[in-house]
């Protein structure tokens, strides 16, 4: 078979199957009780997944060198990427809410690459000098991960934060999944739950009436009753939602902490490369400033998670806003037309 042919059929293919799975993943949101749509999802995720390493693999023996030389490719082995990290993600956390938000971006790189971009901006063309060396595969695959990564975990943070919109609450220790939470600066505990002094007495008015705790003599109170007075449902989380938020935030800082190496490694492999096609291994290029940018938001987040103990929405939005930041870094610089990046992508 002719392999521009193959492309082109792979490419269609891909956005078409991104699509439909799209679909199954918010049917099976919006009606929990349809189990298949996961398997479904899953399947048609990793079929997009082979059908797009197909297509770079078939690019690689046309052109003759590793496809990241343009717009199109890139995209492309971004949304290999995002697919590929979307499988990992699914498997650690089984929530189909995972593909929820994955799967609408993955459909929408690939349907950017393959409906919008020109057919001259499509075709494999010779490689710049600049970029005639083993680096490109190094430096512009690892950074390309990176991405891959980074927006995965992001798009999870994002989510978390929709599922406990309106709620002011604090996980503790779901990096690791022990189950405790905060609501609105009030640790709710169940009964016979162990507490490490005994409770004070609560305010008037801060909705609990009544507790009762029994002193086991060893410097711990059991914790028999919490409350006579119902709380508001504005200022708890339903257990399933609970379980739901702390398996996002928790997916969402592994993946991150995946993707901020990969970026790390990146970065520094560019900087190697720059040394010997430009001389200098820093120059303040756009793409380098907005690469640095890029580590020091993640830095932050990871920072605040391990350091300062953060975890639920805090770091959630310093996550989202990652998110922004990689597509300003991988795309929106190039808008621009400046810079020693900018050839092979829009000018």
């Amino acid at each position: 078979m002719n392999l521009v042919v193959l492309q082109n059929w792979l490419d269609n293919a891909s956005f078409a199957i991104l699509f439909c799975t799209m679909l199954v993943y918010w049917v099976g949101a919006a009606f929990p009780s349809l189990s298949v749509t996961a398997a479904l999802g899953t399947a048609g995720m990793a079929i997009a997944n082979l059908c797009i390493a197909t297509l770079l693999g078939a690019r690689w023996i046309e052109a003759g060198y590793f496809p990241l030389s343009n717009l199109y490719e890139s995209l492309f082995f971004l949304t290999w990427g995002i697919t590929a990290v979307h499988l990992i993600a699914e498997n650690n956390s089984r929530s189909r809410l995972v593909g929820v938000v994955t799967a609408p971006v993955a459909m929408g790189i690939a349907a950017f690459a393959t409906l919008t971009l020109p057919s001259t901006m499509q075709v494999s063309e010779p490689l710049v000098p600049a970029l005639k060396s083993n680096w490109l595969m190094m430096h512009v695959s690892v950074m390309m991960l990176s991405y891959s990564a980074l927006m995965v975990g992001a798009l999870l943070a994002i989510a978390f934060l929709i599922v406990t919109r309106g709620q002011n609450i604090q996980l503790q220790g779901s990096s690791v999944g022990n189950g405790g939470y905060r609501s609105n600066g009030y640790k709710l505990l169940k009964a016979g739950e162990l507490v490490t002094q005994p409770p004070t007495p609560p305010s008037e008015n801060n909705g609990f009436s009544r507790y009762e705790s029994n002193n086991n003599g060893n410097g711990t109170a059991v914790l028999d009753a919490v409350t006579t007075t119902p709380i508001p449902s504005a200022e708890i989380l339903s257990p399933q939602r609970l379980t739901l938020a702390e398996t996002l935030d928790n997916i969402s800082y592994r993946i991150i902490g995946l993707g901020f190496p990969l970026l790390t490694i990146g970065i520094i492999a560019g900087g190697v490369w720059a040394n010997e096609a430009w001389g200098s291994y820093w120059s303040w290029d756009p793409k380098e400033t907005w690469a640095l940018i890029t580590w020091l938001v993640f830095a932050a987040y990871l920072h605040s998670r391990i350091t300062r103990g953060w975890q639920g929405r805090k770091p959630a939005i310093l996550a989202a806003t990652g998110f922004v930041v990689v597509w300003i870094c991988y795309l929106g610089v190039n808008l621009l037309g400046k810079g020693l990046h900018s050839y092979g992508w829009f000018f």
